[in-house]
């Protein structure tokens, strides 16, 4: 039977991702949209300009955070568990906090600041050397003022979720969108009007709004992070003291350092790939301006698209590393096996779910968003990506949680070592379809790599055998009859109401199979996600 603490965690984690899956919607619709309107003024060589300086945005994020975000999240949730489950008064509640948060803060300046001047003095070199177009040295050097702010809000958005108070993280992160929308659709008439090569600054309008948009953010964030009643969102506080967890400059640098080389090593390969990308196509026969439009259209309208629904299952992997993290902590291993169990079970059949529209709409979705025929047809090859990349980011947060983010940090770096072979050798041969192929490879050997090390881990394996199956039915069970309506698929009138009507259809047929399964299964808490 539940423990009324088992009880109130579970609803806590329900309420933390209905909220937090919900304005990720909100602000992944609001991007794609968003990103539909930029490719309408840039037009598609200007995305592919903007795919660009973003890869070097993301190594740059990268060095600047240095894996701090995690460190927060994990020492706020390993620090605080046994306050709580020992007993704590509000003022030593308030001392961890504060000790834990200003060795964080001190590493993320540490970090952000010598980042941001390296990027800025280097601006020049990355443009004109590195990728090769000097059309993106402003906007690189635009976009280095605000690594400070960002390596600084992902310490607090880490602190955030680590005390489950992710409705801060979704105010700061609705309030940051809200602003780098209307900044940058300002600026983005104006460069339209003001300048005859719109295609260099269109890039500047969109990284200087992003870049405002971040210092804002951080102002948020830390007015939030002053307000807040420095304890663990349901935390009682009992009368007996207990000692305080003080946190040293050193124990931030232990959790963070070895994810921050991974991710250097990683976001390193998959930039010096990112930058191969247009010249391989180039060398394949595309010209110029072409292989940088194939490229600005996959990375900047494809991939966007089809990782938009991941917001919702992303929202709930990334409230469970604080979670695990406390399972560790307090040595509860039977929970961590039905928590791994049940997650593994939805994150089959929501990706499975999702791989059957983008299959079945594709021709629609690509028209109707984007204008662009092209955008379809990539969105049809890319479609059964979906269920590896959707299922490898979930497993990945959960080895995170656990402690093996080393181990999940060799895995990605393997994954992008082999990404960046395969470019260089399918990408100048094959054109763009080289570069979707190394994808499918390389997010296939990462998901299995990963989903082995949890298996050693937790014990616990997904049920493919019944769920992969009964998912995969249930997709074509929704399709097929849809298909052979004329025009249902391919017709741009009502097509968000008819996409749902496919989504309710495959959710139906599922529940309908489960439901002999679920009946033999005694009532226990198996059955639950959390507790």
């Amino acid at each position: 039977m539940k423990t009324v603490n088992t009880i109130n965690t579970k609803k806590r984690f329900l309420l933390s991702a209905a909220l937090i899956g919900g304005v990720n919607v909100l602000l992944r619709s609001i991007s794609v949209s968003f990103n539909a309107y930029v490719s309408a003024k840039a037009g598609a060589e200007g995305m592919g300009l903007l795919s660009l300086v973003m890869s070097v945005f993301g190594m740059s994020v990268t060095l600047a955070t240095s894996g701090i975000n995690l460190a927060a999240m994990r020492l706020t949730a390993e620090k605080l568990a046994p306050l709580g489950e020992y007993g704590a008064t509000s003022l030593q509640y308030r001392r961890c906090v504060r000790s834990l948060m200003t060795k964080c803060c001190i590493y993320s300046l540490c970090f952000g600041v010598t980042t941001g001047i390296g990027v800025n003095l280097l601006s020049d070199f990355i443009g004109e050397v590195l990728l090769e177009d000097s059309r993106t040295v402003l906007s690189i050097r635009i976009f280095s003022y605000s690594l400070p702010a960002i390596s600084l809000s992902s310490a607090l958005s880490g602190y955030f979720t680590g005390v489950r108070k992710v409705h801060k993280n979704a105010a700061a992160a609705i309030i940051e969108q809200g602003v780098k929308i209307i900044l940058t659709s300002t600026a983005l008439s104006l460069t339209v009007i003001a300048f005859c090569d719109k295609i260099e600054y269109a890039c500047v309008a969109v990284v200087g709004g992003g870049a405002l948009a971040e210092g804002f953010s951080l102002i948020v964030n830390f007015i939030m992070y002053l307000a807040d009643s420095k304890r663990p969102m349901g935390s009682a506080l009992k009368a007996a003291g207990c000692g305080e967890e003080m946190t040293r400059l050193g124990e931030v640098r232990k959790v963070a350092l070895p994810i921050a080389l991974g991710a250097y090593a990683r976001q390193g390969l998959t930039t010096a790939e990112h930058l191969f990308i247009p010249r391989g196509m180039r060398m394949s026969g595309l010209g110029g301006a072409s292989s940088l439009a194939a490229y600005g259209i996959l990375q900047g309208m494809v991939f966007p698209l089809i990782l938009f629904p991941s917001s919702v299952l992303s929202s709930a992997a990334n409230l469970l590393i604080p979670e695990l993290a406390e399972c560790i902590s307090l040595g509860d291993r039977k929970r961590i096996k039905r928590i791994v169990s049940k997650v593994f079970k939805w994150a089959i059949v929501f990706s499975v779910g999702c791989t059957a529209v983008f299959f079945a709409f594709s021709d629609v979705l690509g028209m109707k968003i984007y204008g662009s025929a092209d955008a379809s047809r990539y969105i049809r090859l890319c479609a059964l990506l979906v269920p590896v990349m959707y299922f490898d980011m979930t497993v990945d947060c959960m080895l995170k949680g656990l402690g093996e983010q080393i181990h999940s940090m060799r895995i990605n770096i393997l994954d992008s070592a082999l990404s960046l072979i395969l470019v260089l050798i399918l990408v100048p041969a094959f054109g763009i379809t080289g570069y979707i192929i190394s994808v499918y490879v390389c997010e296939g050997l990462n998901c299995l790599l990963s989903v082995i090390k949890l298996y050693r881990v937790s014990g616990k394996l997904p049920d493919l055998k019944f769920d992969g199956i009964l998912s995969v039915l249930s997709g074509v069970a929704a399709v097929i009859p849809c298909a052979v309506i004329p025009g249902f698929l391919s017709s741009d009138s009502h097509v968000y109401l008819r996409i749902s009507l496919c989504v309710l259809i495959y959710l139906a047929t599922y529940n309908f199979f489960n439901l002999r399964k679920t009946k033999k299964l005694p009532n226990t808490v198996e059955n639950n996600i959390i507790g």
